[in-house]
């Protein structure tokens, strides 16, 4: 059933979109064909839906094949890169790898939710890969999120402009600094120090090696999750990546 219907999807795209089968058949054939799929489809519309659920499904195994595949080539650039921010546990039997932007919404929406997790887990590892993907603002974040990890100040910094108005600028910036007790001019000086944006260069290369589309993104044990997660969805992989 499910050949059936990943065939009747395939069909109902085009058969132009699967060449080596459309080289199968004559064109009249190939209208019979289209003709009979039309027919199944006014007697049972549901075969449309089932059938696009069948490649939905299809691609999604595919991504995840794939995933799995570029998760293990990077070993620990990906997980235990020197200098990369770690909450939670240091010696956690998981590391979650949490990819994000620092003025993305669904990112921000993700804090209070990441802090009942950690709460909620004490053996967890979170690693930070920031990757500014909105714009001179977020770029202007990030370099201060890396640069602020030079006083120890990485995630109270990091917390307070996650909480903070989304357009960061200078003044938004000093504020947030200022708050969490850093050393303005000193993060200035170490915004500007050629280290932090090789960095950032870094975690947007790892990033384009994953297909990483959007923030936030998620790497728990061999699987990639994008998007905003609930605390259930969470706590299921990490459960999931303990038990291997």
């Amino acid at each position: 059933m499910r050949k059936v219907l990943s065939l009747l999807a395939a069909l109902l795209l085009g058969l132009a979109a699967v060449p080596a089968l459309a080289e199968g058949f004559t064109p009249q054939q190939r209208a019979e064909i289209v003709e009979v799929v039309r027919a199944a489809l006014k007697a049972d519309p549901s075969i449309l839906r089932d059938a696009i659920a069948v490649l939905q499904e299809d691609e999604a195994k595919a991504q995840q094949a794939a995933a799995r595949t570029a998760i293990s080539g990077l070993g620990e650039a990906l997980t235990r890169a020197p200098g990369d921010p770690v909450d939670g546990n240091p010696q956690g039997d998981v590391t979650l790898v949490e990819f994000f932007d620092v003025r993305c919404p669904y990112c921000r929406r993700m804090l209070p939710v990441m802090a009942d997790l950690l709460r909620s887990d004490h053996n967890l590892r979170v690693v930070y890969k920031d990757i500014p993907i909105l714009g001179p603002a977020s770029l202007l974040g990030a370099k201060a999120l890396l640069a602020a990890q030079k006083q120890g100040g990485y995630l109270p910094l990091r917390n307070a402009l996650m909480s903070g108005p989304p357009d960061i600028n200078a003044e938004t910036l000093r504020a947030a600094a200022t708050k969490t007790g850093l050393d303005w001019d000193r993060l200035q000086q170490d915004m500007a120090d050629p280290s932090v944006p090789q960095r950032i260069e870094t975690n947007l290369g790892l990033a384009h090696k994953l297909d990483i589309e959007g923030t936030p993104a998620y790497v728990i044990g061999g699987r990639l999750l994008p998007g905003a997660l609930s605390l259930t969805e969470l706590q299921a992989a990490v459960a999931q990546a303990r038990k291997k």
